[in-house]
């Protein structure tokens, strides 16, 4: 985060749709701030429409006068400013925003944004026969240009207004104070309209029952665990919900990767079955990503449905696999592959279990925390450079700084692309090399988040190639991984097996590979228009015999 004098202003950015005046008008509203439409404003000085303007002056001449425009009006204070969606392209009003408020992105997907502008007539730049392509255009052009420039990004996806401005206020407050994390609880909201789920995060929340307790249906619960977390936190939790006379069904798996599929699913369904338990038996997951995605996959499917809750005690589960509804089993032919979306009811983040994390664990997570910040949120990328050894050391500010900061770019994310038909497949970033390097060396050979930190320097490099990251781009991310004693080499497994596995991602359509690409760091986007010979370059060059 970027310091500022504290003039009280909001500038919101975006494309044309993503709701910058209707928020700006609730915004201010609310923080009881003069509210101010940059089109409205010309309009109001020159008496006539946009569209006008455009037709009689051409593009330039009107981002001429919007830029002065918006000089001017930033002379002012506590407003929240709702600038044109072009706004941002001129480098005077961008320095100007940068140094006289708090500047929030409004993001939303193409398809959304053309759902909202199609029947719009007043937009002069999609008077053309193919809007929708201008429309990607503008968006591709544009979108780094705000992520560049904003201290808050805000996804308006299908989660309501209400939702995103509390969650906007939150991240308002945030800002304004240090980047520092308070010590106290915090809670942030997944917003998908009536299935919107808290995430609570903070220290010795397994004994805080006012946290689960109003998502217990009924006075028995089911808690899947597995032999490594059981023995640490299963009694404590146990003994909790007992003592508010709730019995408890506990389900102990064995613990690894390699444990993530079929067989192992079907004892939490024997467990289910003999213990006659019913549709809203809620069953909560007690331990890492491997516990999670099972746990969600069989609420998922037995009695098709029933509650659930996540506990994660590793730091990859508590920043990645908790948050989103993502469920499921691996299969021999590929990672992940049988599964479902069902999001829990709550998300239940207890930062005193990763003192009993083994460092490797501890390691393995910050790769999934690192690619928050690679993707969409560079500031996020500057602080973990800053507070590396923080991280390991497992300072607890730090700590809950990076989580509370991980959720709540996944939670963004997810409420605006839910079932990743668009925007959630970015979180993807080298999880197509990585889930190559997870099979083909066995399930549990890698973990997770080192076989990710291998795979991202795989998609880095392939960035490279493909002319958007630089030589030293490439190096600044290697450094990171390498400074959070992750893998920043490949297994060599050969061009062909690497090959083979990836064309079983789940990105994979019509037979074409898709990857998860950085241009430039910071900005993530998918690209199935990767030349074969770079592609096969880039495993050799990043893979080695270890």
């Amino acid at each position: 985060m970027q310091h500022k004098p504290k003039t009280g202003n909001i500038i919101l950015v975006g494309m044309m749709g993503s709701g910058k005046t209707t928020v700006g008008r609730l915004l201010a509203k609310q923080l009881d701030k003069i509210f101010i439409d940059s089109d409205e404003e010309i309009q109001k000085r020159t008496g006539v429409t946009i569209p006008h303007i455009f037709d009689v002056e051409g593009e330039a001449g009107f981002r001429q006068r919007e830029a002065a425009v918006i000089q001017e009006l930033l002379q002012g204070e506590n407003i929240v400013l709702a600038t044109g969606g072009g706004a941002v392209l001129d480098a005077n009003s961008r320095t100007k925003m940068r140094t006289r408020g708090v500047v929030v992105y409004l993001k939303s997907g193409v398809h959304d944004l053309w759902q909202r502008t199609r029947h719009d007539r007043s937009r002069p730049l999609l008077q053309i026969s193919d809007p929708r392509a201008k429309l990607q255009e503008l968006y591709d052009q544009r979108n780094p240009v705000y992520t560049e420039l904003a201290d808050i990004v805000m996804h308006t996806g299908k989660q309501s207004v209400q939702v995103l401005l509390a969650a906007l206020e939150s991240k308002l407050n945030k800002s304004s104070n240090s980047t520092q994390p308070s010590k106290e609880m915090q809670t942030l909201t997944v917003g998908l309209a009536e299935r919107s789920y808290p995430i609570h995060i903070g220290c010795d929340l397994l004994e805080r029952a006012d946290l689960l307790l109003p998502y217990l249906p009924q006075k028995r619960v089911a808690i899947i665990s597995n032999t490594t977390v059981a023995p640490l936190y299963l009694g404590r939790l146990r003994s909790m919900l007992e003592s508010h006379g709730i019995s408890v069904i506990p389900v102990i798996l064995p613990d690894g990767e390699q444990y993530k599929n079929s067989a192992t699913l079907n004892l939490i369904y024997d467990a289910l079955l003999s213990n006659r338990c019913e549709r809203n038996t809620p069953l909560i997951a007690l331990g890492g990503g491997v516990i999670g995605d099972m746990t969600g996959y069989a609420a998922a499917t037995y009695l098709r449905g029933v509650p659930f809750i996540q506990i994660p005690t590793t730091l990859l589960s508590q920043v990645d696999s908790s948050v989103g509804g993502k469920t499921g089993i691996n299969h021999p032919l590929g990672k992940n592959m049988i599964g479902a979306f069902y999001q829990p009811q709550v998300v239940l983040i207890d930062i005193t279990t990763l003192n009993t994390l083994p460092d490797q664990e501890l390691r393995a997570g910050l790769a999934e925390v690192i690619k928050y910040g690679l993707i969409r949120d560079l500031s996020f990328l500057v602080w973990l450079e800053e507070n590396m050894d923080k991280l390991l050391a497992r300072d607890v500010d730090a700590l809950q700084y990076a989580i509370s900061r991980s959720c709540q770019n996944k939670a963004e994310v997810v409420g605006s692309d839910e079932r990743e038909s668009g925007e959630r497949a970015l979180l993807n970033l080298g999880h197509t090399f990585g889930h190559a390097i997870e099979n083909g060396m066995g399930y549990g050979v890698w973990l997770h988040g080192e076989a990710v930190a291998a795979g991202t320097m795989m998609a880095a490099d392939l960035s490279r190639r493909m002319g958007w990251l630089g030589e030293q781009d490439v190096t600044r991310i290697r450094t990171l991984f390498d400074r959070a004693g992750l893998p920043v080499v490949a297994p060599h497994m050969g061009v062909e097996q690497y090959l083979n596995l990836m064309g079983l991602d789940k990105k994979v359509i019509a037979g074409k590979m898709r990857f998860v690409l950085l241009q430039p760091i910071g900005h993530a986007l998918i690209s199935s228009e990767v030349q074969p010979d770079m592609l096969k370059q880039t495993i050799e060059a990043c893979s080695a015999e270890h």
